[in-house]
């Protein structure tokens, strides 16, 4: 190159797929920052429109309800992955949409198909804005939102190991009951009908039981910046 300026390293989608518990956000979140990549937590967009239903009255439990609405909200996501911030109709709600009532209803609204649009969507006009680069994690990346990402990962982990990372994470749960509620989550997002949590075939599975999160950082890091010199 001119002057032995550097070839900018070409931009790169990354898409990283599992259930809860196996380190996807961490992960996540540590590798975009470590190359200088955008991040998007989809997981958090569909916790935001869930809260707004909550918050809002909507029943949960009618499928047309919620359908009725899911356009309503104005969901804008942060891709900064030290301070990944989300507001919903201008309400900082990073905070609020980790509550449990949140959490138990998740899955019912996600399944919605029309939520599903709408979000979806907004996940690929990100993705589609982040010039240098984007790491995004969820359930249905690889498989739905962008099945033309340049490197599809699938983290994995044991039910056991997933509870205690996640009862870790929830200060004085019980393991046994958060290893419950974790399948139970599997359960609904695998068997949805609408873009169901899923193993692209072309994804790299990484097992995350017997690994720190520090092994599945480098795992991942090492998979991207192969990715890129082939580009």
């Amino acid at each position: 190159m001119e002057n032995g300026a550097a070839r900018p390293a070409p931009a790169v989608i990354v898409a990283i797929d599992g259930p809860s518990g196996t380190g996807k956000s961490s992960t996540s979140k540590a590798v975009a920052t470590q190359l200088g990549l955008s991040y998007l937590d989809t997981g958090a967009q569909y916790r935001a429109i869930t809260w707004w239903m909550v918050t809002n009255g909507i029943d949960i439990t009618d499928p047309s309800a919620i359908a009725a609405v899911a356009g309503k909200p104005e969901i804008i996501s942060g891709t900064d992955p030290s301070a990944p911030a989300i507001t919903v109709d201008g309400t900082d709600v990073a905070g609020p949409i980790r509550t449990q009532e949140v959490t138990s209803k998740v899955s019912a609204v996600s399944a919605v198909p029309e939520v599903r649009a709408r979000i979806t969507e907004l996940q690929r006009s990100i993705a589609a804005d982040a010039e240098l680069g984007i790491v995004v994690e969820g359930r249905d990346i690889g498989t739905t939102v962008l099945p033309d990402a340049d490197l599809k990962i699938f983290l994995t982990a044991s039910p056991e190991a997933r509870a205690a990372r996640r009862s870790g994470e929830l200060k004085g749960t019980d393991i046994k009951s958060t290893r419950e509620a974790l399948l139970k989550r599997d359960a609904a997002d695998s068997s949805r009908k609408t873009s169901p949590l899923a193993k692209a075939d072309d994804a790299v599975e990484v097992d995350t039981s017997d690994l720190t999160l520090q092994q599945v950082i480098e795992c991942v890091v090492t998979l991207v910046e192969e990715k890129r010199v082939a580009t």
